[in-house]
Protein backbone atom coordinates (compact mmCIF):
# COMPACT_ATOMS: atom_id res chain seq x y z
CA UNK A 1 0.00 0.00 0.00
CA UNK A 2 1.14 3.57 -0.70
CA UNK A 3 2.92 4.97 2.37
CA UNK A 4 0.87 8.19 2.33
CA UNK A 5 -2.33 6.19 2.66
CA UNK A 6 -1.02 4.34 5.68
CA UNK A 7 -0.95 7.65 7.55
CA UNK A 8 -4.39 8.69 6.35
CA UNK A 9 -7.81 8.19 7.88
CA UNK A 10 -10.68 5.96 6.90
CA UNK A 11 -13.53 7.47 4.92
CA UNK A 12 -15.72 7.03 8.02
CA UNK A 13 -13.27 9.11 10.06
CA UNK A 14 -13.16 11.79 7.37
CA UNK A 15 -16.97 11.90 7.35
CA UNK A 16 -17.04 12.57 11.09
CA UNK A 17 -14.39 15.30 10.71
CA UNK A 18 -16.52 16.82 7.94
CA UNK A 19 -19.62 16.81 10.16
CA UNK A 20 -17.69 18.44 13.00
CA UNK A 21 -16.57 21.25 10.66
CA UNK A 22 -20.23 21.82 9.79
CA UNK A 23 -21.00 22.17 13.52
CA UNK A 24 -23.14 19.03 13.58
CA UNK A 25 -23.67 18.09 17.24
CA UNK A 26 -26.09 15.14 16.97
CA UNK A 27 -26.47 12.20 14.60
CA UNK A 28 -29.63 10.09 14.85
CA UNK A 29 -29.69 6.41 13.95
CA UNK A 30 -29.33 2.73 14.70
CA UNK A 31 -26.38 0.42 14.33
CA UNK A 32 -25.83 -2.32 11.76
CA UNK A 33 -22.88 -4.22 10.40
CA UNK A 34 -22.61 -1.77 7.48
CA UNK A 35 -22.24 1.41 9.54
CA UNK A 36 -20.31 0.50 12.70
CA UNK A 37 -17.11 1.97 11.21
CA UNK A 38 -18.85 5.36 11.34
CA UNK A 39 -19.97 4.67 14.91
CA UNK A 40 -16.38 3.85 15.84
CA UNK A 41 -15.30 7.22 14.45
CA UNK A 42 -18.16 8.98 16.27
CA UNK A 43 -17.02 7.40 19.54
CA UNK A 44 -13.93 9.63 19.43
CA UNK A 45 -15.93 12.72 18.42
CA UNK A 46 -17.77 15.43 20.36
CA UNK A 47 -20.79 14.63 18.17
CA UNK A 48 -23.44 12.69 20.10
CA UNK A 49 -24.92 9.62 18.45
CA UNK A 50 -28.59 9.38 19.43
CA UNK A 51 -29.31 5.69 19.31
CA UNK A 52 -32.91 4.51 18.99
CA UNK A 53 -34.76 1.21 19.00
CA UNK A 54 -36.36 1.67 15.55
CA UNK A 55 -35.10 3.65 12.57
CA UNK A 56 -38.41 5.48 12.06
CA UNK A 57 -37.84 7.06 15.47
CA UNK A 58 -34.47 8.32 14.24
CA UNK A 59 -35.83 9.96 11.10
CA UNK A 60 -38.81 11.58 12.89
CA UNK A 61 -36.52 12.86 15.67
CA UNK A 62 -34.09 14.23 13.09
CA UNK A 63 -36.99 15.89 11.26
CA UNK A 64 -38.12 17.80 14.36
CA UNK A 65 -34.51 18.60 15.28
CA UNK A 66 -34.00 20.25 11.88
CA UNK A 67 -37.24 22.24 12.22
CA UNK A 68 -36.08 23.72 15.51
CA UNK A 69 -32.46 24.30 14.49
CA UNK A 70 -33.22 25.57 11.00
CA UNK A 71 -30.54 23.53 9.25
CA UNK A 72 -29.99 20.00 8.02
CA UNK A 73 -30.04 17.16 10.52
CA UNK A 74 -28.12 13.90 10.02
CA UNK A 75 -29.38 10.32 10.12
CA UNK A 76 -27.13 7.24 10.05
CA UNK A 77 -28.85 4.09 8.80
CA UNK A 78 -28.02 0.44 8.21
CA UNK A 79 -28.80 -1.10 4.82
CA UNK A 80 -32.10 -2.55 3.53
CA UNK A 81 -34.43 -3.14 6.54
CA UNK A 82 -32.80 -0.23 8.38
CA UNK A 83 -33.24 2.01 5.38
CA UNK A 84 -36.84 0.96 4.78
CA UNK A 85 -37.70 1.39 8.48
CA UNK A 86 -36.26 4.89 8.22
CA UNK A 87 -38.13 5.70 5.01
CA UNK A 88 -41.45 6.90 6.46
CA UNK A 89 -39.78 9.58 8.55
CA UNK A 90 -37.61 10.69 5.63
CA UNK A 91 -40.65 10.89 3.35
CA UNK A 92 -42.48 12.90 6.02
CA UNK A 93 -39.57 15.33 6.09
CA UNK A 94 -39.58 15.50 2.29
CA UNK A 95 -43.23 16.47 2.05
CA UNK A 96 -42.76 19.15 4.71
CA UNK A 97 -39.55 20.49 3.10
CA UNK A 98 -37.28 19.66 6.05
CA UNK A 99 -33.53 19.51 5.33
CA UNK A 100 -31.92 16.19 6.25
CA UNK A 101 -28.87 14.21 5.17
CA UNK A 102 -29.31 10.45 5.42
CA UNK A 103 -26.07 8.45 5.35
CA UNK A 104 -26.77 4.77 4.77
CA UNK A 105 -24.50 1.74 4.76
CA UNK A 106 -24.73 -0.72 1.89
CA UNK A 107 -23.26 -4.06 0.79
CA UNK A 108 -19.56 -4.16 -0.17
CA UNK A 109 -18.87 -3.10 -3.75
CA UNK A 110 -17.13 -6.37 -4.51
CA UNK A 111 -20.40 -8.23 -3.80
CA UNK A 112 -22.49 -6.30 -6.32
CA UNK A 113 -24.43 -8.86 -8.36
CA UNK A 114 -23.86 -11.74 -5.97
CA UNK A 115 -27.01 -11.16 -3.89
CA UNK A 116 -25.32 -11.06 -0.49
CA UNK A 117 -26.89 -10.79 2.96
CA UNK A 118 -29.73 -8.21 3.18
CA UNK A 119 -29.19 -6.71 -0.28
CA UNK A 120 -32.18 -5.25 -2.13
CA UNK A 121 -31.70 -7.04 -5.45
CA UNK A 122 -35.01 -8.19 -6.92
CA UNK A 123 -34.85 -6.04 -10.06
CA UNK A 124 -31.30 -4.70 -10.23
CA UNK A 125 -27.92 -5.12 -8.55
CA UNK A 126 -26.43 -2.35 -6.40
CA UNK A 127 -29.81 -0.59 -6.41
CA UNK A 128 -30.49 0.08 -2.72
CA UNK A 129 -30.18 3.85 -3.20
CA UNK A 130 -33.13 3.79 -5.60
CA UNK A 131 -35.56 3.02 -2.75
CA UNK A 132 -35.45 6.70 -1.75
CA UNK A 133 -35.56 8.22 -5.23
CA UNK A 134 -39.31 9.04 -5.20
CA UNK A 135 -39.09 11.37 -2.19
CA UNK A 136 -35.56 12.68 -1.60
CA UNK A 137 -34.17 15.67 -3.48
CA UNK A 138 -31.32 13.45 -4.69
CA UNK A 139 -29.90 10.03 -3.92
CA UNK A 140 -26.19 9.33 -4.38
CA UNK A 141 -24.50 5.95 -4.49
CA UNK A 142 -20.85 6.44 -3.63
CA UNK A 143 -18.80 4.25 -5.95
CA UNK A 144 -15.34 5.67 -5.18
CA UNK A 145 -13.85 6.76 -1.87
CA UNK A 146 -12.23 9.85 -3.38
CA UNK A 147 -15.69 11.19 -4.33
CA UNK A 148 -17.06 11.13 -0.78
CA UNK A 149 -16.04 14.68 0.17
CA UNK A 150 -17.57 16.21 -2.95
CA UNK A 151 -20.80 14.23 -2.55
CA UNK A 152 -21.20 15.15 1.12
CA UNK A 153 -20.65 18.82 0.33
CA UNK A 154 -23.26 18.71 -2.43
CA UNK A 155 -25.63 16.80 -0.17
CA UNK A 156 -25.69 19.45 2.55
CA UNK A 157 -25.97 22.31 0.06
CA UNK A 158 -28.83 20.65 -1.78
CA UNK A 159 -30.69 19.70 1.41
CA UNK A 160 -30.60 23.28 2.70
CA UNK A 161 -30.99 25.33 -0.48
CA UNK A 162 -34.04 26.17 -2.59
CA UNK A 163 -37.04 24.26 -1.31
CA UNK A 164 -35.31 22.29 1.48
CA UNK A 165 -35.60 18.55 1.83
CA UNK A 166 -33.81 15.29 2.61
CA UNK A 167 -31.08 13.69 0.52
CA UNK A 168 -29.53 10.22 0.64
CA UNK A 169 -25.82 9.38 0.58
CA UNK A 170 -25.61 5.60 0.10
CA UNK A 171 -22.19 4.18 1.02
CA UNK A 172 -20.95 0.59 0.53
CA UNK A 173 -19.37 -0.59 3.76
CA UNK A 174 -15.96 -1.24 2.21
CA UNK A 175 -15.79 2.41 1.14
CA UNK A 176 -16.50 3.51 4.74
CA UNK A 177 -13.41 1.53 5.76
CA UNK A 178 -11.08 2.58 2.94
CA UNK A 179 -8.10 4.65 4.04
CA UNK A 180 -7.59 7.80 1.94
CA UNK A 181 -5.59 11.02 2.22
CA UNK A 182 -7.32 14.20 3.39
CA UNK A 183 -6.83 16.26 0.22
CA UNK A 184 -10.39 15.95 -1.14
CA UNK A 185 -11.88 16.85 2.24
CA UNK A 186 -9.41 19.70 2.73
CA UNK A 187 -10.54 21.12 -0.61
CA UNK A 188 -14.25 21.28 0.30
CA UNK A 189 -13.40 22.67 3.74
CA UNK A 190 -12.57 25.95 1.98
CA UNK A 191 -16.05 26.13 0.45
CA UNK A 192 -18.91 28.21 1.84
CA UNK A 193 -21.06 26.34 4.36
CA UNK A 194 -24.34 27.92 3.22
CA UNK A 195 -25.54 29.38 -0.07
CA UNK A 196 -27.10 32.86 -0.21
CA UNK A 197 -30.81 32.80 -1.00
CA UNK A 198 -32.56 34.83 -3.73
CA UNK A 199 -34.46 38.01 -2.91
CA UNK A 200 -36.59 40.35 -5.04
CA UNK A 201 -35.75 43.57 -6.83
CA UNK A 202 -37.21 46.95 -5.93
CA UNK A 203 -39.32 47.21 -9.11
CA UNK A 204 -41.09 43.93 -8.32
CA UNK A 205 -41.54 45.01 -4.70
CA UNK A 206 -43.14 48.30 -5.79
CA UNK A 207 -45.52 46.44 -8.10
CA UNK A 208 -46.61 44.14 -5.27
CA UNK A 209 -46.98 46.92 -2.71
CA UNK A 210 -48.98 49.09 -5.12
CA UNK A 211 -51.36 46.23 -5.88
CA UNK A 212 -51.96 45.54 -2.18
CA UNK A 213 -52.35 49.24 -1.42
CA UNK A 214 -55.23 49.62 -3.86
CA UNK A 215 -56.91 46.37 -2.79
CA UNK A 216 -60.17 46.70 -0.88
CA UNK A 217 -60.17 43.26 0.75
CA UNK A 218 -56.61 41.91 0.70
CA UNK A 219 -55.60 38.79 2.62
CA UNK A 220 -52.09 37.57 3.41
CA UNK A 221 -52.00 33.79 3.13
CA UNK A 222 -48.86 32.26 4.65
CA UNK A 223 -47.49 28.74 4.86
CA UNK A 224 -44.66 26.74 6.31
CA UNK A 225 -42.14 28.58 4.14
CA UNK A 226 -42.30 31.46 6.63
CA UNK A 227 -41.12 29.16 9.40
CA UNK A 228 -38.54 27.38 7.25
CA UNK A 229 -36.90 30.70 6.40
CA UNK A 230 -37.28 32.04 9.96
CA UNK A 231 -39.23 34.99 8.56
CA UNK A 232 -41.82 35.55 11.28
CA UNK A 233 -40.46 38.95 12.32
CA UNK A 234 -40.25 40.10 8.68
CA UNK A 235 -43.83 38.91 8.09
CA UNK A 236 -45.06 40.78 11.16
CA UNK A 237 -43.41 44.01 10.05
CA UNK A 238 -44.89 43.84 6.55
CA UNK A 239 -48.47 42.87 7.43
CA UNK A 240 -48.59 45.46 10.22
CA UNK A 241 -47.46 48.24 7.90
CA UNK A 242 -49.84 47.19 5.12
CA UNK A 243 -52.68 46.28 7.51
CA UNK A 244 -53.10 42.83 5.98
CA UNK A 245 -55.30 40.27 7.76
CA UNK A 246 -53.42 36.97 7.95
CA UNK A 247 -54.73 33.51 7.10
CA UNK A 248 -52.44 30.53 7.31
CA UNK A 249 -52.18 26.93 6.18
CA UNK A 250 -51.78 24.09 8.66
CA UNK A 251 -48.00 24.30 8.23
CA UNK A 252 -48.15 28.11 8.62
CA UNK A 253 -49.60 27.77 12.12
CA UNK A 254 -47.45 29.90 14.42
CA UNK A 255 -45.94 32.02 11.65
CA UNK A 256 -47.28 34.86 13.79
CA UNK A 257 -48.58 34.63 17.35
CA UNK A 258 -52.17 33.46 17.28
CA UNK A 259 -53.23 36.38 19.46
CA UNK A 260 -51.84 38.96 17.00
CA UNK A 261 -54.68 41.35 16.08
CA UNK A 262 -54.32 40.57 12.35
CA UNK A 263 -54.27 36.76 12.60
CA UNK A 264 -57.54 35.13 11.49
CA UNK A 265 -56.48 31.48 11.72
CA UNK A 266 -56.12 28.31 9.70
CA UNK A 267 -57.96 27.89 6.40
CA UNK A 268 -59.63 24.91 4.80
CA UNK A 269 -61.54 21.90 6.03
CA UNK A 270 -60.86 22.65 9.71
CA UNK A 271 -60.81 26.41 9.25
CA UNK A 272 -63.26 28.76 10.92
CA UNK A 273 -66.02 30.74 9.23
CA UNK A 274 -64.09 34.01 9.61
CA UNK A 275 -60.95 32.88 7.83
CA UNK A 276 -62.68 30.89 5.09
CA UNK A 277 -65.14 33.70 4.31
CA UNK A 278 -62.39 36.33 4.32
CA UNK A 279 -60.42 34.29 1.79
CA UNK A 280 -63.51 33.72 -0.34
CA UNK A 281 -64.22 37.47 -0.47
CA UNK A 282 -60.62 38.64 -0.97
CA UNK A 283 -59.80 40.70 -4.03
CA UNK A 284 -56.06 40.08 -3.55
CA UNK A 285 -54.42 37.07 -1.91
CA UNK A 286 -50.81 37.76 -0.99
CA UNK A 287 -49.38 34.24 -0.62
CA UNK A 288 -45.93 33.57 0.82
CA UNK A 289 -44.29 30.20 1.36
CA UNK A 290 -47.38 28.10 0.76
CA UNK A 291 -48.36 25.41 -1.73
CA UNK A 292 -52.16 25.87 -1.50
CA UNK A 293 -52.48 22.24 -0.42
CA UNK A 294 -55.74 20.27 -0.55
CA UNK A 295 -56.90 20.25 3.08
CA UNK A 296 -56.00 23.94 3.44
CA UNK A 297 -58.05 24.80 0.35
CA UNK A 298 -61.14 22.59 0.91
CA UNK A 299 -60.05 20.29 -1.93
CA UNK A 300 -59.92 23.38 -4.18
CA UNK A 301 -63.74 23.44 -4.39
CA UNK A 302 -65.02 27.00 -5.00
CA UNK A 303 -67.33 28.37 -2.34
CA UNK A 304 -65.61 26.94 0.75
CA UNK A 305 -62.18 28.59 1.17
CA UNK A 306 -60.94 30.19 -2.07
CA UNK A 307 -62.84 31.26 -5.18
CA UNK A 308 -59.63 31.93 -7.09
CA UNK A 309 -60.12 31.11 -10.77
CA UNK A 310 -63.82 30.32 -10.38
CA UNK A 311 -66.22 31.61 -13.00
CA UNK A 312 -67.27 35.17 -12.22
CA UNK A 313 -64.58 35.62 -9.56
CA UNK A 314 -61.76 38.14 -9.94
CA UNK A 315 -59.61 37.31 -6.91
CA UNK A 316 -55.99 37.93 -7.89
CA UNK A 317 -52.98 36.09 -6.45
CA UNK A 318 -49.51 37.38 -5.68
CA UNK A 319 -47.39 34.35 -4.84
CA UNK A 320 -43.84 34.34 -3.45
CA UNK A 321 -42.11 30.98 -3.03
CA UNK A 322 -38.57 29.61 -3.18
CA UNK A 323 -39.72 26.78 -5.50
CA UNK A 324 -40.94 27.84 -8.99
CA UNK A 325 -43.11 24.73 -9.43
CA UNK A 326 -45.33 25.77 -6.51
CA UNK A 327 -46.34 29.02 -8.16
CA UNK A 328 -49.51 28.62 -10.24
CA UNK A 329 -49.75 24.90 -9.48
CA UNK A 330 -53.25 25.04 -8.03
CA UNK A 331 -54.48 28.58 -8.69
CA UNK A 332 -53.77 31.13 -11.46
CA UNK A 333 -51.27 33.73 -10.32
CA UNK A 334 -51.04 37.37 -11.37
CA UNK A 335 -47.58 38.06 -9.92
CA UNK A 336 -45.31 35.09 -9.25
CA UNK A 337 -41.94 35.61 -7.58
CA UNK A 338 -39.20 33.07 -6.89
CA UNK A 339 -37.52 34.22 -3.70
CA UNK A 340 -36.71 33.40 -0.10
CA UNK A 341 -39.54 34.55 2.15
CA UNK A 342 -37.31 36.29 4.70
CA UNK A 343 -35.31 38.19 2.08
CA UNK A 344 -38.38 39.13 0.05
CA UNK A 345 -40.39 40.40 3.02
CA UNK A 346 -37.47 42.51 4.18
CA UNK A 347 -37.35 44.28 0.80
CA UNK A 348 -41.14 44.58 0.64
CA UNK A 349 -41.29 46.26 4.04
CA UNK A 350 -38.58 48.76 3.13
CA UNK A 351 -40.27 49.62 -0.16
CA UNK A 352 -43.72 49.82 1.45
CA UNK A 353 -42.45 52.32 4.02
CA UNK A 354 -40.89 54.40 1.23
CA UNK A 355 -44.09 54.38 -0.87
CA UNK A 356 -46.65 54.68 1.93
CA UNK A 357 -44.92 56.05 5.05
CA UNK A 358 -48.14 56.19 7.05
CA UNK A 359 -49.05 52.58 6.31
CA UNK A 360 -52.58 51.13 6.41
CA UNK A 361 -54.67 50.55 9.50
CA UNK A 362 -57.75 48.62 8.30
CA UNK A 363 -59.23 49.06 11.78
CA UNK A 364 -62.59 47.68 10.64
CA UNK A 365 -61.04 44.32 9.77
CA UNK A 366 -59.12 44.25 13.06
CA UNK A 367 -62.38 44.84 14.91
CA UNK A 368 -64.05 42.02 12.96
CA UNK A 369 -61.19 39.65 13.86
CA UNK A 370 -61.34 40.66 17.53
CA UNK A 371 -65.11 40.19 17.69
CA UNK A 372 -64.97 36.79 16.01
CA UNK A 373 -62.13 35.66 18.26
CA UNK A 374 -64.12 36.63 21.35
CA UNK A 375 -67.26 34.88 20.10
CA UNK A 376 -65.36 31.77 19.00
CA UNK A 377 -63.61 31.43 22.33
CA UNK A 378 -66.92 31.91 24.13
CA UNK A 379 -68.51 29.17 22.03
CA UNK A 380 -65.86 26.73 23.25
CA UNK A 381 -66.02 27.59 26.94
CA UNK A 382 -68.57 24.92 27.81
CA UNK A 383 -66.42 22.17 26.32
CA UNK A 384 -63.17 23.67 27.62
CA UNK A 385 -64.46 23.68 31.19
CA UNK A 386 -66.46 20.47 31.05
CA UNK A 387 -65.95 18.02 33.90
CA UNK A 388 -67.10 15.13 31.71
CA UNK A 389 -64.97 12.01 31.86
CA UNK A 390 -63.62 10.65 29.58
CA UNK A 391 -62.54 14.21 28.89
CA UNK A 392 -63.68 16.52 26.14
CA UNK A 393 -60.81 17.18 23.69
CA UNK A 394 -61.41 20.92 24.04
CA UNK A 395 -60.80 20.65 27.81
CA UNK A 396 -57.57 18.73 27.26
CA UNK A 397 -56.23 21.39 24.89
CA UNK A 398 -57.36 24.26 27.16
CA UNK A 399 -55.63 22.73 30.19
CA UNK A 400 -52.48 22.10 28.16
CA UNK A 401 -52.39 25.73 27.00
CA UNK A 402 -52.90 26.93 30.57
CA UNK A 403 -50.05 24.80 31.89
CA UNK A 404 -47.46 25.44 29.18
CA UNK A 405 -45.14 28.47 28.95
CA UNK A 406 -45.53 30.63 25.85
CA UNK A 407 -42.37 29.25 24.26
CA UNK A 408 -43.07 25.56 24.87
CA UNK A 409 -42.49 23.38 21.80
CA UNK A 410 -45.51 21.28 20.88
CA UNK A 411 -45.27 18.28 18.56
CA UNK A 412 -48.54 17.03 17.15
CA UNK A 413 -49.53 13.86 15.38
CA UNK A 414 -52.84 13.28 13.56
CA UNK A 415 -56.43 13.74 14.69
CA UNK A 416 -57.63 16.18 17.35
CA UNK A 417 -54.08 16.89 18.42
CA UNK A 418 -53.33 18.25 14.94
CA UNK A 419 -56.65 19.52 13.54
CA UNK A 420 -58.01 20.75 16.85
CA UNK A 421 -54.70 22.36 17.73
CA UNK A 422 -54.63 24.09 14.35
CA UNK A 423 -58.10 25.49 14.97
CA UNK A 424 -58.34 26.14 18.71
CA UNK A 425 -54.92 26.08 20.39
CA UNK A 426 -53.02 29.39 20.52
CA UNK A 427 -49.38 29.23 19.48
CA UNK A 428 -47.66 32.16 21.17
CA UNK A 429 -44.07 31.78 19.95
CA UNK A 430 -43.45 31.52 16.19
CA UNK A 431 -42.02 28.15 15.18
CA UNK A 432 -43.03 26.35 18.38
CA UNK A 433 -45.55 23.95 16.76
CA UNK A 434 -44.15 20.96 14.86
CA UNK A 435 -46.76 19.18 12.76
CA UNK A 436 -46.63 16.41 10.13
CA UNK A 437 -48.31 18.14 7.20
CA UNK A 438 -48.00 16.71 3.70
CA UNK A 439 -47.55 13.08 4.75
CA UNK A 440 -49.73 13.47 7.89
CA UNK A 441 -47.76 10.64 9.46
CA UNK A 442 -49.31 8.95 12.47
CA UNK A 443 -46.46 8.40 14.91
CA UNK A 444 -44.47 11.56 14.08
CA UNK A 445 -45.16 13.44 17.31
CA UNK A 446 -43.67 11.20 20.05
CA UNK A 447 -40.22 10.70 18.47
CA UNK A 448 -40.35 14.24 17.08
CA UNK A 449 -40.34 15.42 20.68
CA UNK A 450 -36.93 13.74 21.15
CA UNK A 451 -35.40 15.82 18.37
CA UNK A 452 -37.07 19.02 19.55
CA UNK A 453 -35.77 18.60 23.10
CA UNK A 454 -32.24 17.84 21.91
CA UNK A 455 -32.32 20.94 19.71
CA UNK A 456 -33.77 23.16 22.48
CA UNK A 457 -32.90 21.53 25.82
CA UNK A 458 -33.93 24.57 27.89
CA UNK A 459 -37.50 24.70 26.54
CA UNK A 460 -40.52 22.71 27.67
CA UNK A 461 -41.41 20.08 25.05
CA UNK A 462 -44.76 18.30 24.93
CA UNK A 463 -46.06 15.73 22.46
CA UNK A 464 -49.81 15.93 21.95
CA UNK A 465 -50.68 12.54 20.48
CA UNK A 466 -53.54 10.09 20.13
CA UNK A 467 -53.37 6.56 21.44
CA UNK A 468 -53.04 5.30 17.87
CA UNK A 469 -50.03 7.52 17.21
CA UNK A 470 -48.38 6.82 20.56
CA UNK A 471 -48.67 3.09 19.92
CA UNK A 472 -46.67 3.32 16.69
CA UNK A 473 -43.24 3.51 18.31
CA UNK A 474 -43.37 3.65 22.12
CA UNK A 475 -39.76 2.47 22.29
CA UNK A 476 -38.72 6.10 21.84
CA UNK A 477 -39.23 6.20 25.62
CA UNK A 478 -36.02 4.19 26.01
CA UNK A 479 -34.00 6.93 24.31
CA UNK A 480 -35.71 9.65 26.35
CA UNK A 481 -34.93 7.86 29.62
CA UNK A 482 -31.33 7.09 28.64
CA UNK A 483 -30.69 10.74 27.74
CA UNK A 484 -32.80 12.09 30.64
CA UNK A 485 -34.96 14.19 28.32
CA UNK A 486 -37.74 15.86 30.29
CA UNK A 487 -40.44 15.47 27.65
CA UNK A 488 -44.17 15.13 28.31
CA UNK A 489 -46.28 12.87 26.14
CA UNK A 490 -49.97 13.68 26.56
CA UNK A 491 -51.89 10.73 25.11
CA UNK A 492 -55.36 11.87 24.01
CA UNK A 493 -56.77 8.39 24.41
CA UNK A 494 -60.08 7.78 22.64
CA UNK A 495 -59.39 4.06 22.32
CA UNK A 496 -59.57 4.32 18.53
CA UNK A 497 -58.07 5.65 15.37
CA UNK A 498 -60.51 8.40 16.16
CA UNK A 499 -60.69 10.58 13.05
CA UNK A 500 -61.08 7.58 10.77
CA UNK A 501 -63.58 5.95 13.12
CA UNK A 502 -65.69 9.12 12.97
CA UNK A 503 -65.55 9.14 9.17
CA UNK A 504 -66.42 5.46 8.89
CA UNK A 505 -69.36 5.68 11.26
CA UNK A 506 -70.74 8.78 9.51
CA UNK A 507 -70.62 7.23 6.06
CA UNK A 508 -70.97 3.50 6.66
CA UNK A 509 -72.66 3.25 10.05
CA UNK A 510 -69.97 1.12 11.70
CA UNK A 511 -66.47 1.30 13.16
CA UNK A 512 -64.96 -1.92 11.88
CA UNK A 513 -61.15 -1.94 12.11
CA UNK A 514 -61.02 1.63 13.43
CA UNK A 515 -61.75 1.25 17.16
CA UNK A 516 -60.18 -0.85 19.88
CA UNK A 517 -61.96 -3.17 22.33
CA UNK A 518 -63.68 -1.51 25.28
CA UNK A 519 -64.05 2.24 25.91
CA UNK A 520 -61.54 5.04 26.61
CA UNK A 521 -62.12 4.85 30.37
CA UNK A 522 -62.29 1.04 30.46
CA UNK A 523 -60.30 -0.53 27.60
CA UNK A 524 -60.55 -4.30 27.32
CA UNK A 525 -57.07 -5.80 27.57
CA UNK A 526 -55.76 -2.62 25.97
CA UNK A 527 -52.31 -1.10 26.48
CA UNK A 528 -51.69 0.63 29.77
CA UNK A 529 -49.71 3.60 28.51
CA UNK A 530 -48.75 4.75 32.01
CA UNK A 531 -47.54 1.25 32.84
CA UNK A 532 -45.59 1.10 29.57
CA UNK A 533 -43.90 4.37 30.47
CA UNK A 534 -42.91 3.10 33.90
CA UNK A 535 -41.55 -0.11 32.37
CA UNK A 536 -39.16 2.00 30.30
CA UNK A 537 -38.13 3.99 33.39
CA UNK A 538 -40.22 7.09 32.68
CA UNK A 539 -42.99 8.55 34.81
CA UNK A 540 -46.45 7.25 33.92
CA UNK A 541 -49.77 8.71 35.11
CA UNK A 542 -53.29 7.71 34.10
CA UNK A 543 -55.80 10.51 34.53
CA UNK A 544 -59.04 9.33 36.16
CA UNK A 545 -60.99 12.62 36.42
CA UNK A 546 -61.03 15.84 34.38
CA UNK A 547 -59.80 17.99 37.26
CA UNK A 548 -56.64 15.87 37.59
CA UNK A 549 -55.12 16.87 34.25
CA UNK A 550 -54.00 20.46 34.84
CA UNK A 551 -52.16 19.76 38.13
CA UNK A 552 -50.63 16.61 36.61
CA UNK A 553 -49.32 18.65 33.68
CA UNK A 554 -47.93 21.32 35.96
CA UNK A 555 -46.21 18.69 38.10
CA UNK A 556 -44.75 16.96 35.05
CA UNK A 557 -43.30 20.25 33.77
CA UNK A 558 -41.83 21.02 37.18
CA UNK A 559 -40.30 17.54 37.55
CA UNK A 560 -38.16 17.75 34.42
CA UNK A 561 -38.58 13.99 33.97
CA UNK A 562 -39.81 12.09 30.90
CA UNK A 563 -43.52 11.64 31.64
CA UNK A 564 -46.47 9.99 29.92
CA UNK A 565 -49.97 11.23 30.78
CA UNK A 566 -52.66 8.79 29.66
CA UNK A 567 -55.83 10.89 29.28
CA UNK A 568 -59.11 9.12 28.38
CA UNK A 569 -60.97 11.26 25.83
CA UNK A 570 -64.36 11.26 24.16
CA UNK A 571 -64.04 10.82 20.40
CA UNK A 572 -65.89 13.91 19.22
CA UNK A 573 -65.09 15.24 15.73
CA UNK A 574 -63.22 18.51 15.23
CA UNK A 575 -65.76 21.11 14.03
CA UNK A 576 -65.43 22.05 10.36
CA UNK A 577 -66.63 24.81 8.03
CA UNK A 578 -64.68 23.77 4.93
CA UNK A 579 -64.90 20.76 2.67
CA UNK A 580 -62.92 17.63 1.85
CA UNK A 581 -63.44 15.78 -1.42
CA UNK A 582 -63.39 12.35 0.25
CA UNK A 583 -66.82 13.14 1.72
CA UNK A 584 -68.27 13.27 -1.79
CA UNK A 585 -66.63 9.99 -2.67
CA UNK A 586 -68.03 8.22 0.40
CA UNK A 587 -71.51 9.75 0.26
CA UNK A 588 -72.24 11.40 -3.10
CA UNK A 589 -74.83 14.21 -3.06
CA UNK A 590 -75.17 14.03 0.73
CA UNK A 591 -74.04 16.49 3.39
CA UNK A 592 -72.17 14.01 5.60
CA UNK A 593 -68.97 14.68 7.54
CA UNK A 594 -67.62 13.20 10.81
CA UNK A 595 -69.59 12.01 13.82
CA UNK A 596 -68.71 11.01 17.37
CA UNK A 597 -68.06 7.34 18.02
Amino acid sequence: MDGSKLTGKTVAEHIVDFLERRSVTHVFGLCGHTNISVLAALAESPIDFVTVRHEQIASHAADAYARVQGRASVVLSHLSPGLTNCATGVANAALDCIPMVVIAGDIPTHYYGKHPHQEVNLHADAAQWEIYRPFVKRAWRVDRADLMAEILEKAFHLAESGQPGPVLVNVPMDIFSEVIPADTFDRVARNTAALRKPSIDDDTAREIVAALAKAEKPVAYVGGGILLSKASEELRAFVEHMGLPVAHSLMGKGALRDDHPLVMGMTGFWGTELVNQSCLNADYVFAVGTRFKEADCSSWYPGYTFNIGAEGNDTKVIHIDIEPQEIGRNYPTEIGVVADAKAALRVLTRVAKEMYPEGFDRSEKKAEIAAFRTAFKASNVEMQTSSAFPMMPERILADARAALPDDAIITTDVGWNKNGVGQQFDILTPGSILTPGGFATMGFGPPGALGAKLAAPDRVVISLVGDGGFGQNPSMLATAVELNLGIIWLVMNNNAFGTIAGLQKAHYGLTYGTTFPGTPDAPTNGPGYAEIARAYGAEGIRISAADELLPALQAAIASGKPTVLDVPMINNPTPTTGHWNILDIYSPDKDVSHVAT
